[in-house]
Order: C-alpha cells, then structure tokens, then sequence
C-alpha cells in the first residue's frame, strides 16, 4: 500500500510540476509579447493584455495610472510609430497554489538601459491578464548620492505637497 501511495505522490507531484512550468511558459510568452506590442507600437496589442482593472506604476513618482489614464498617456507614443522597448534578460516568475494567479520580477535592457519591472497577472476567464506592473530604473548603490542630487529638486517639491 505504501509502494501505491508513494507512487501516487510522484506521478502527482510530477503533473502539477508539468502544469506549472506549462503555466511558466505562457505567462513568460505573454510578457515578451506584451514588451514587443510596445516596441512595434501595437497598441491593441499591447492594453488587451492589461486587465480592464490594471494599474501601471511608471518611473517617475507622478506615474501610477490605471489602465485609461495609462492609455491616454500612452496613445501619442503608439501613435507616433515609437513607444518603449524593453527585453527580458532575467525573469522569474511564481505562482499562487490555485495556479490563478502569478508574480513576477524581470531585468529589462530598455532605452533607460537596465530597469526592473514587476508586476502580477491573473486568469481571466481563461486568459493571462496583466493586473498590476511597476517600472523602476536601477542605480548603482555607488551613485546613489549623485541621483539622489538630481532628483532631489523635483521631489522635494512632490514631498512637500504630499505631507
């Protein structure tokens, strides 16, 4: 009994292992495509994959848009044949036990060079859907004081309006 038992687990173990690195593979699929819509300036192509409840958290502090604020933002780039271009060069992806929901965290080479993109994607009905993405620059820890000089001007007064 316990030989069936053990068995049982492994052949389990391995389809749900199978499932997920199937369930990897097209959420990793939905995101390069997701960056290469904004990079040929698709702009159906790039918001259907946005839930219609997404948010966006760009670069700048002033950037937090759900999805039709981030579209009027967007639409005159897309419309101008150029919008962003960013690659994947590391991704890790992970998901809830349900299988229904997934996060992620990616290294990007875009125009800004490297950034770092982070978000969650959701099953929606039946569909990969991006709910909630953040864009964020790196900087070296050896020049943060130089950035935190550049910044400091145009923050400092967001600081002191948000206080």
């Amino acid at each position: 009994m316990k030989l069936y038992y053990f068995v049982f687990l492994v052949i389990v173990s391995c389809a749900s292992h199978q499932t997920n690195g199937v369930q990897k593979e097209t959420v990793n699929t939905l995101l390069d495509n997701w960056h290469k819509a904004a990079a040929e300036a698709n702009f159906n192509n790039y918001f259907d994959v946005m839930s219609s409840e997404s948010i966006f958290i760009g670069t700048d502090a002033n950037e937090n848009w759900n999805k039709k604020e981030f579209q009027a933002f967007a639409k005159p780039y897309f419309d101008k044949g150029k919008a962003w271009n960013f690659t994947a060069i590391e991704r890790n992806i992970y998901f809830s036990s349900d299988g229904k929901t997934a996060w992620f965290d990616e290294l990007l080479n875009t125009q800004m060079k490297i950034c770092r993109g982070s978000g969650v994607v959701i099953q929606e009905n039946g569909q990969w859907k991006v709910k909630h993405y953040v864009l964020s620059m790196t900087v070296p820890n050896d020049n943060v004081d130089e950035v935190v000089k550049i910044k400091s001007i145009i923050e400092d007064k967001i600081l002191s309006v948000k206080q």
